[in-house]
């Protein structure tokens, strides 16, 4: 990672974090976005659809050549196995590419959007600081499934295979509370960007 200062941006599922990364973008941060960066690698040519292809399957392409994310998503939820070796193919790919934008970005300061950040364990060493975006997880819930139209139960299993809350704020060195409304969030986005622009 260059020497300059990197926030590392995180939250649950829902929590609001592309709506928050967004806000900093306007402020004059470079956001890199790790799950753009996934999306990427698996789109149709991605990058990281050889090697998908070869270790799960033709299946798991869609009609336009891109990974199914239904069909892998439902796999890695039902066999831990699985979730392991699609993430020893996507990881590295998704770290290489990460560390590569944040080199080449030109705003004030860096945002590395990465939603496992403090599951994965090895991203806290490459940022200055980390900010959790933080909501209820009756809050959650409901724009997961407002947003995705998964049932409850499916989004419950996604975020109970995230860390706990407690954990994710415990890991924070910043919290932004998206909980409310857009009025309510657009300060403290401000206050942030004061703080982390004295670092420059």
């Amino acid at each position: 990672m260059p020497a300059r200062f990197v926030v590392g941006l995180t939250g649950g599922i829902g929590s609001g974090k592309s709506l928050v990364a967004e806000l900093f973008a306007e402020r004059g941060a470079s956001i890199v976005d790790t799950d753009q960066i996934a999306h990427t690698l698996t789109a149709p040519h991605g990058a990281a659809m050889p090697a998908i292809l070869a270790e799960f399957g033709a299946q798991m392409a869609d009609s336009q050549g891109a990974m199914d994310r239904a069909k892998m998503r439902e796999l890695v939820f039902r066999e831990p196995a699985a979730k392991r070796r699609l993430e020893a193919i996507l990881h590295p790919m998704i770290r290489a590419a990460t560390l590569a934008a944040a080199a080449d970005a030109s705003g004030a300061y860096v945002m590395l959007a990465i939603p496992l950040l403090v599951e994965s364990g090895t991203w806290k060493e490459q940022v200055s600081r980390v900010l959790v975006i933080d909501c209820p997880e009756q809050v959650q819930l409901a724009r997961v499934m407002a947003r995705n139209g998964l049932p409850e139960a499916q989004v419950r299993a996604i975020m109970a295979a995230q860390v706990p809350r407690s954990v994710r704020l415990a890991a924070a060195d910043d919290v932004i509370d998206n909980g409310g409304t857009l009025a309510a969030l657009i300060p403290q986005v401000d206050r942030l960007h004061d703080f982390y622009q004295q670092y420059l």
